[in-house]
């Protein structure tokens, strides 16, 4: 139990479902409460997919294609960075520009529950990493079994959260969601430049060292 409880407050503090409340009511501004709760839940199983994978495998795929935790944080600097500019330019596109006949919504809410939500504003790099060096200290039978119960568990508060979210837009109303998307775009390219930064620093520091 002690093992569950520290993963899972520690997954809960470097994904920060409830930072990525204001920007899910920016992205799904406009959209029924039925898509919401969809986008909810593809976020949570895409989040969920993402954590195990890189538990399980993370070490491996990262060596296998010579990819370091660094040039992770700076792709997903760069995609959120893509975001933020979305956001505070009010024309974040969900769709990819596919025949609208063949735009299902299953393909919609895939769109931003895949990405930016579950990655990398959720699942991002130091989550990965954090998984990744968890699985290096903790790899017996009984203490994957809690792991992966921990990710489900914070993969359904995730859900729960981001269900949550469209009673905001309902208090906030239209011009309020757009001054907080205009607002939350803004520090969502902060956020995502800083991504990029902290990876130049490491990479820098460690060149130097």
């Amino acid at each position: 139990m002690d093992l569950f409880i520290y993963l899972f407050a520690a997954l809960f503090s470097v994904l920060n479902p409830i930072g990525t409340v204001p920007i899910f009511v920016g992205l799904t501004h406009g959209d029924s409460k039925q898509e919401c709760s969809r986008i909810s839940l593809w976020t949570a199983i895409n989040v969920f997919a993402i954590l195990i994978i890189s538990f399980f495998a993370g070490q491996y795929v990262l060596s296998f294609f010579g990819i370091s935790i660094d040039s992770l944080r700076i792709a997903g600097g760069l995609i959120i960075v893509s975001s933020g500019f979305s956001l505070l330019s009010g024309k974040f596109n969900k769709k990819r520009g596919i025949n609208k006949k063949i735009e299902t919504d299953a393909q919609k809410r895939n769109d931003i529950a895949l990405t930016p939500l579950a990655i990398p504003m959720l699942a991002g790099p130091g989550s990965i990493s954090l998984l990744i060096a968890f699985y290096q200290e903790h790899n017996s039978t009984n203490e994957l079994i809690i792991a992966s119960l921990a990710i489900f568990a914070i993969a359904a508060v995730i859900f729960i959260i981001l269900r949550s979210a469209h009673y905001l837009a309902r208090i906030l109303g239209a011009s309020g969601i757009v001054a907080i998307s205009r607002i939350v775009g803004f520090i969502v390219i902060a956020i995502g430049i800083q991504y990029i930064i902290s990876a130049i620093t490491n990479i820098i520091k460690a060149n130097l060292a």
